[in-house]
């Protein structure tokens, strides 16, 4: 099945029209025709199947024939993750946590971090390529970059823990998870949180915990930290 993304169609319509970006991708690249069957989903674990009454590649337009609504996941997860110094490795997290099951990232800006602009155009394009070609119906929530302070200052729902490489207690990420609960996760930069932003998230009921005995690249950890919590719950 190939699955199309569009945040506009809705479950109280009875034809939809793609903008003219889309729609030509589907008549003159996919060389979609009337009578061809799209699967179709906005993002909010709905499946739209349609079929073309106007291939148009100004202005494609199908009729719903039916909906099935996918009941969203009994556990949530939120991963704030530190941009890395190379911006395709961001992208490869964002992919792979995608396809994985994430339902929530926030770019996290840090003492040690080597990235501190961050544009989430092109971050936005790659989490929804990642749904379709996952076969997802919920598309994760990407929000704006802050910081670390303004990340710990704001009130996060469930489970709370910091992954970090420093030498203290902390406990293995895979035994800490359980299924059904909701998680916000802090991975940190290439140099490790500082030793001020570990000491505000433990005061703020932050857990320390290991995601295993090597020492993992920012973007690693996060996709390691993201299969736990989902495995988990499988």
């Amino acid at each position: 099945m190939q699955l199309f993304y569009t945040p506009d169609i809705s479950s109280t319509l009875n034809e939809f029209s793609f903008d003219k970006e889309e729609s030509k991708h589907i008549v003159k690249v996919l060389r979609k025709k009337e009578g061809d069957i799209l699967h179709v989903t906005n993002g909010l674990g709905f499946l739209f199947t349609t079929e073309i009454i106007l291939a148009s590649d100004k202005k494609c337009t199908v009729k719903i024939n039916s909906i099935d609504n996918q009941k969203p996941t009994d556990f949530y997860l939120h991963l704030a993750v530190a941009p890395t110094k190379m911006n395709e490795r961001f992208e490869w997290f964002l992919e792979k946590a995608t396809e994985i099951g994430i339902h929530e990232i926030t770019p996290l800006i840090c003492d040690h971090s080597e990235r501190k602009t961050i544009k989430t155009e092109r971050f936005d394009k790659i989490i929804q390529s990642a749904m379709k070609q996952s076969l997802q119906f919920y598309l994760p929530k990407l929000n704006e970059p802050m910081t670390f302070k303004e990340f710990i200052n704001k009130k996060h729902d469930g489970k709370l823990y910091i992954a970090h490489c420093e030498e203290t207690d902390k406990k293995l990420l895979k035994e800490a998870v359980h299924a059904k609960e909701k998680y916000t996760i802090l991975i940190g930069p290439e140099g490790d949180f500082s030793e001020k932003e570990i000491a505000l998230a433990l005061e703020n009921k932050y857990i320390p915990v290991s995601l295993g005995n090597t020492r993992l690249r920012t973007e690693t950890a996060a996709v390691v930290a993201c299969h736990s919590v989902v495995f988990a719950n499988e």
